[in-house]
């Protein structure tokens, strides 16, 4: 289906006026899931008493309190929680940019993200050292965002060398599976996930405070759930690696755990290990889609929000969503159709410079040449991939612009190489790191 176009300068004007509205929207939803507005709805001092969402800590009853904060947003958690409950705090930060300014009595690890790097098992080695030897009247604050899972890691055996692991991360990663079955194998293989740092840390009290970057309803799933009981079995990820076929992709190392079958069960609910945890997700991708549902609301737009194609390839998800698009705008002058959550990309074994998001906004500008809509996809951490772009802003003229500009949008997309396309006409998102990370946006508009 194509929407009949107006003469070019109106064409233009309503082209222009929809990527405005894209682009604010999704503004306006990365303000709306600032860590500071977030941390100030659930979490509170008065007095000596520190409030995490329905639980109270009085705090002059632990002889010791520590704060572990790891992920992308790690440095502006840490931080926050330091500006509501005051400055006597300590501990370790782990996150994958370093920060203008470090806060003091706490040390510093730059982890590599999609790929653990040196740092990354660094920070996981000092973790496991520092909370260590707790007793019950230790308490442990655990800040956990999106992207700890490479940024702080430690190998559940000393076999497994930092090479192995990346390589691990590498077949996952460009595996074609979802998050959550990502997650699962990397839960086996650590000493930090899948509830093992709660282990480490017991008796200890321990309060995790999590902006969540996974699906609802799947907390154990952020970070691969260093802290919150196991959910996946070691079965579980030996029918991942076979339904991925990750034998031949996954080093020797770790093939022969898979082989012999020797991964060692994680700790399930009931452990005593999370006899004294707390959690709260504070923030997820339900505040950014509800801040977008908000926004186009008042914009006087027909919405719907759609997430059904979370975890779904991206080519799928992408006709799914225009499929949805073109029928919510049957009968309606503005429509305007919202999408959480994240699309996968099964990289090919060459690649170049672009991301998940870039990858299916350039799809989309495919499908949708000629016709008035707009698409968005971008991350909420402003990074996409291996590329310095958040996403992409397409519209019925991407295509067009791409062609008159000599580059073949068809070529771009089987090479994974979407940036570099859509930087050169205008169309990326530049937004730089957010020091947060609740998934992905995609926006969707007609008029």
């Amino acid at each position: 289906m194509c929407f009949p176009l107006p003469a070019d300068p109106a064409r233009e004007a309503i082209f222009r006026e929809m990527r405005e509205r894209a682009r604010e929207m999704f503004h306006q939803a990365l303000l709306e899931c600032s860590i500071p507005h977030a941390f100030a709805r659930h979490i509170r001092r008065e007095g000596d008493s520190l409030f995490i969402a329905d639980d109270v800590y009085d705090l002059p009853k632990f002889a010791r309190t520590v704060v572990i904060s790891t992920g992308k947003a790690g440095h502006t958690m840490a931080e926050t929680l330091r500006e509501i409950a005051g400055a006597d705090m300590e501990g370790i930060i782990a996150c994958s940019n370093a920060p203008s300014h470090a806060l003091f009595g706490f040390r510093y690890f730059t982890g590599g993200h999609p790929l653990p790097n040196a740092a990354s098992l660094q920070a996981g080695d000092a973790i496991l050292k520092l909370v260590a030897g707790g007793s019950e009247r230790s308490l442990v604050l655990f800040l956990i965002s999106g992207g700890a899972s490479a940024i702080a890691e430690k190998p559940v055996s000393d076999r497994l060398s930092l090479d192995d692991v990346v390589a691990t991360y590498k077949a996952l990663v460009h595996s074609g599976a979802p998050i959550a079955e990502i997650n699962a194998i990397r839960k086996h293989l650590s000493a930090l996930k899948g509830g093992r740092l709660a282990q480490a840390a017991a008796p200890a009290y321990q309060a995790s405070v999590l902006v969540s970057d996974v699906p609802d309803g799947a907390p154990d799933a952020l970070a691969s759930g260093p802290t919150m009981p196991d959910t996946t079995t070691a079965a579980d990820c030996y029918a991942i690696a076979q339904r991925y076929n990750l034998a031949t992709a996954l080093p020797a190392s770790v093939r022969a755990l898979f082989q012999r079958r020797l991964l060692q069960e994680t700790p399930k609910s009931g452990d005593p290990a999370f006899a004294r945890s707390r959690y709260a997700t504070v923030l997820s991708n339900a505040t950014a889609t509800n801040a977008v549902v908000e926004q186009a609301t008042l914009g006087g737009f027909a919405v719907e929000v759609d997430n059904s194609c979370d975890d779904w390839d991206y080519e799928r998800a992408a006709d799914h969503l225009l499929h949805r698009m073109r029928q919510l705008h049957k009968g309606v002058s503005r429509a305007c159709l919202i999408s959480g959550g994240e699309v996968t990309v099964k990289v090919g074994a060459t690649s170049g410079i672009g991301g998940r998001n870039q990858q299916l906004a350039l799809y989309c500008a495919q499908q949708i040449a000629g016709e008035n809509l707009t698409v968005l996809s971008a991350g909420t951490d402003g990074i996409d991939g291996n590329s310095p772009a958040a996403g992409a802003l397409v519209d019925g003229t991407t295509l067009a612009r791409a062609t008159q500009r000599g580059l073949d949008a068809a070529q771009a997309l089987a090479k994974f190489d979407a940036y570099p396309l859509l930087d050169a006409i205008g169309d990326s998102i530049m937004t730089g790191p957010t020091g947060n990370n609740v998934r992905d946006l995609r926006i969707l508009l007609a008029y």
